[in-house]
């Protein structure tokens, strides 16, 4: 399984950087056993508001994530999520929201981790993190 970062999905409907927005767009069309998480669809829905200035408001960011959770698996938070995200936190000095992304990823089986705000990181506990964008620090 896979999953994305809030910020794949920003950059879908962002238009500041069309290079950015074309591989998000192409990632998340053609992601293979995609999972939504409970918290990038929240931080996303949130995060869209910077969208407005180029016409993309709540409305349309609530209606792309009702389309991703009829196309994907969605992972609610658990228990098991928050114990293991405070394990990540003292083991890899990650920042909170950071580790429990990190931790539902792993709970939920996911292979692969597709953000650019994970610091260079390449793999934490067998989960793969892959940044679309290697070419922007």
């Amino acid at each position: 399984m896979n999953a994305v970062d809030t910020n794949i999905l920003i950059y879908i409907h962002d238009p500041r950087d069309l290079r950015k927005q074309d591989i998000a767009s192409d990632l998340v069309v053609n992601l293979a056993d995609g999972v939504l998480l409970w918290q990038v669809a929240c931080e996303y829905l949130a995060a869209s508001r910077k969208l407005v200035p180029f016409g993309y408001d709540f409305g349309r960011a609530s209606d792309d994530i009702r389309k991703l959770i009829t196309q994907w698996s969605m992972v609610l938070p658990s228990r098991p999520v928050m114990d293991r995200a405070f394990l990540l936190l003292d083991r890899y000095s990650l920042a909170f929201w950071d580790a429990l992304l990190i931790a539902a990823c792993i709970e939920a089986g996911v292979h692969a981790f597709y953000s650019e705000d994970l610091g260079g990181r390449n793999e934490i506990d067998g989960l793969r993190i892959i940044n679309p964008f290697p070419w922007a620090k």
